[in-house]
């Protein structure tokens, strides 16, 4: 339509010119009217058909352009849709996205700090480890240091009769027994003995069983533990491990009864030299020349360190043999209570009593000359 129109409107219609033809003489007038007449009367009509015609036309285009038009847009309006309904399938999609990352990140995170939990517990748990078995391998060198010494000061040449009481007479040997602790008395009151009285045989030593205490040990042994509040640790702690570790510096004293039930207490031997390292000044961790413990001027020839404290606590043979023979009874119920010990119960009593008897004779002041 919009091509006819176009080609209507480059071809207008067209008008009839009348072209003037030489009359004759006679007939001039004639044909000039004639023509007037018909160019008049046709001209008029023309144009009407022409504006109707353009009317017509134009009607037809707006018609058809509005029509174009609403299909335009009924095309916009459906692309319009479906790209709304994208935006909102991607605004869906992302939002999925945004909280899944979230919970991913949050699960990340809880992981992370849930493995930074179980190394902190590890590494505490080997802290721990690593301060018991220094601890352990400080008292076996300690004690390797005391044995060495002791091997040495026997030889086949001049055995030491203090390892080897065979060597001894019988008189001599039963009377030390009882009275070790002055030398040069003993040894005046042996030789008159020896020369008035005959000697006397060796009496063996004879062993009887407590019914209790051996109740309440193999009650003990069949759930070992270190609980105080059973009754066979309740009765050592009160008649030998108590006693044993009551000194006189009665916050120092519970300082080291503490390391020795945790196992953290370390016994170094030391040289006569050494001056004491740690925080603590001389006064307070005594010295080589006087007990940390006792209080008392004793020349000390070991030092005590409780856990990781770096402070050392020199004290004297007495002490030391009193806390020994504590941690030596600890360290046997510890085998029991791990099943390291293979033996009757019986002797695992017997065993039991000969390190109370050791805590017993330290806390009386009996100790070897070693120390």
């Amino acid at each position: 339509s919009q091509a006819s129109f176009e080609e209507e409107s480059q071809n207008p219609p067209a008008v009839q010119h009348w072209k003037s033809v030489m009359p004759s003489k006679g007939d001039r007038e004639e044909p000039e009217s004639g023509c007037q007449d018909a160019g008049g009367v046709n001209e008029p009509q023309s144009m009407g058909l022409n504006v109707s015609r353009l009317r017509s036309s134009s009607v037809e285009i707006r018609e058809k352009g509005s029509e174009f038009l609403r299909d335009e847009l009924h095309k916009a309006q459906k692309e319009l849709k479906l790209k709304d309904k994208e935006c909102e399938r991607l605004s869906k999609v992302r939002e999925q996205l945004e909280q899944e990352l979230e919970e991913l990140t949050a699960s990340l995170f809880e992981e992370a700090h849930k493995m930074v939990r179980e190394a902190n517990t590890k590494q505490a748990a080997a802290e721990k480890q690593l301060r018991e078995a220094r601890g352990k391998i400080d008292m076996l060198q300690a004690e390797v240091t005391a044995l060495k010494t002791l091997v040495i000061t026997s030889t086949p040449s001049s055995p030491n009769r203090e390892l080897h009481p065979q060597l001894q007479s019988p008189s001599k040997a039963g009377f030390r027994k009882g009275h070790g602790r002055n030398k040069s008395t003993s040894s005046a009151m042996v030789s008159a003995a020896s020369q008035n009285v005959a000697p006397e045989p060796v009496s063996r030593e004879c062993k009887e069983v407590d019914s209790i205490l051996f109740a309440e040990f193999q009650a003990w042994k069949e759930s070992p533990t270190l609980d105080k509040s059973c009754s066979f640790l309740d009765r050592i702690y009160q008649e030998d491990v108590g006693p044993c570790l009551d000194f006189t510096k009665q916050e120092l004293s519970e300082l080291v009864r503490v390391a020795v039930e945790q196992n953290t207490l370390t016994i170094e031997p030391v040289a006569s030299q050494t001056v004491p390292v740690g925080k603590g000044s001389a006064e307070e961790c005594g010295g080589p020349r006087k007990c940390a413990l006792s209080g008392l001027p004793r020349t000390c020839k070991h030092r005590i360190m409780l856990g990781d404290s770096g402070n050392y606590y020199y004290i004297s043979p007495s002490c030391r043999a009193r806390i020994t023979a504590v941690c030596n009874f600890f360290t046997y119920i510890r085998y029991i209570q791990q099943g390291l010990v293979r033996q009757d119960v019986e002797l695992m009593y017997w065993e039991v009593m000969r390190l109370r008897r050791e805590m017993s004779l330290a806390k009386l002041g009996f100790y070897p000359n070693e120390m």
